[in-house]
């Protein structure tokens, strides 16, 4: 895999770039961010930090009654260590009026998704507060993995980790100076007890980062993976889970029954000049 920590200073400078002009395009100044204590979303609030002044950036934290307290210790550590504005909302009213009314029997997964939907709520909600947009925090392992909620966590206004993996996302968050415990962290949504993303997957970033970016970036078709050593099952199952989740990587899709229908001949990528 391409080494990120050897051009980080590049790949800051293209993200925090990013960050501004794409804010300040739509004619906002501001960010919101969900911090969950975990590395991707404190590099996203380092980045949006330098990018747009600290006094721009807002995080929200949104635990939910099961959350490890040391999540929430985390965000705060993060947002208290860049300087940015912090409030608290506690989802667990707001979810349990639904589970105890409508969801009674969810099942973990099912809860997990109306957990990640509620904070999603939250972040557009105090986006209308702040003026500002909403920066995603899902990075390119989870985006092709379909590793995440539609409506949820994958829900944004602009998303600077969407194109780098999550062992170069570790690379890059040591370069801007996030936490080495936050880093070393086992990565989790915090969405049940316990809950990791590599229990929920099966395997290690690593291990599918590897993977990724030979099929991904480089084009290796699978006969090319199984000679580089990927086991065939595992190259199977990553290639069926990129296939089953492109529906999450797109906007709806939309009927076309007009000349000019808008996800295919009319989509500009500033509509209209803005």
């Amino acid at each position: 895999m391409e080494d990120i920590a050897a051009r980080s200073s590049k790949v800051r400078k293209i993200l925090t770039n990013f960050i501004a002009n794409e804010i300040r395009r739509v004619g906002m100044e501001s960010a919101v961010v969900g911090l969950s204590g975990g590395v991707d979303s404190s590099l996203v609030a380092y980045l949006a930090a330098e990018a747009l002044g600290p006094q721009h950036v807002f995080g929200l934290i949104m635990p939910y009654k099961s959350s490890a307290a040391d999540s929430v210790a985390d965000a705060r550590l993060v947002a208290s260590k860049i300087g940015i504005s912090v409030e608290e909302i506690d989802i667990t009213p707001m979810a349990d009026a639904y589970f105890d009314t409508y969801a009674a029997d969810a099942s973990p997964l099912r809860c997990g998704n109306v957990l990640a939907r509620l904070r999603m709520i939250c972040l557009f909600d105090r986006s209308a507060v702040h003026g500002g947009l909403v920066l995603g925090t899902s990075n390119k392992t989870e985006l092709l993995l379909g590793y995440g909620t539609i409506h949820g966590d994958l829900a944004s206004g602009i998303n600077p980790l969407g194109d780098i993996y999550k062992t170069q996302v570790r690379d890059l968050a040591r370069h801007v100076g996030v936490l080495d415990h936050i880093i070393a962290k086992a990565p989790s949504a915090d969405l049940w007890p316990d809950q990791t993303d590599e229990g929920d997957l099966g395997f290690t970033y690593e291990e599918v980062d590897k993977l990724l970016y030979l099929l991904v970036d480089l084009r290796y078709d699978r006969k090319a993976l199984i000679e580089e050593g990927f086991a065939v099952d595992f190259v199977d199952h990553v290639y069926g889970l990129i296939q089953r989740t492109q529906y999450k990587r797109r906007l709806p899709l939309i009927a076309k029954v007009s000349g000019r229908t808008v996800d295919r001949e009319f989509r500009y990528s500033r509509d209209w000049g803005v």
